[in-house]
């Protein structure tokens, strides 16, 4: 059984599995993870030595190449659907921050209506 890897937290940039440990935690060759970095599309910290060292945010990310993978993407497709994926996220979140400012200055429109 592999361990679950929470992200999302400052704890979770931080490089601290091997190449080894972070291959497990994928569920996944580390021959792979080499694969993936060559084409870019996971970059691991280097110790001073030059040990790969991945985070908890790398094996995230390399589990959503590997499904991609998996789904038929190739690798020189890979990226450019990771950042559509990221951009999508990114103004989905934006669109519920400004729905939220809306409702929030609705309310206060009516109140300040209601005051006056």
């Amino acid at each position: 059984m592999t361990e679950q890897v929470r992200t999302g937290g400052p704890a979770d940039a931080r490089p601290v599995y091997s190449i080894s440990v972070a291959a497990e935690l994928a569920d996944l060759a580390v021959p792979t993870l080499r694969l993936y970095e060559q084409h870019g599309l996971v970059t691991p910290a280097r110790t001073d030595g030059g040990t790969r060292r991945y985070s908890a945010d790398d094996v995230e990310r390399i589990r959503r190449v590997s499904g991609l993978v998996e789904d038929g993407v190739t690798l020189s497709a890979v990226q450019m659907v990771l950042d559509l994926q990221d951009s999508n996220r990114t103004l989905t979140d934006a669109n519920r921050e400004l729905r939220d400012r809306n409702a929030a200055l609705r309310k206060d429109n009516a109140r300040l209506r209601a005051d006056g």
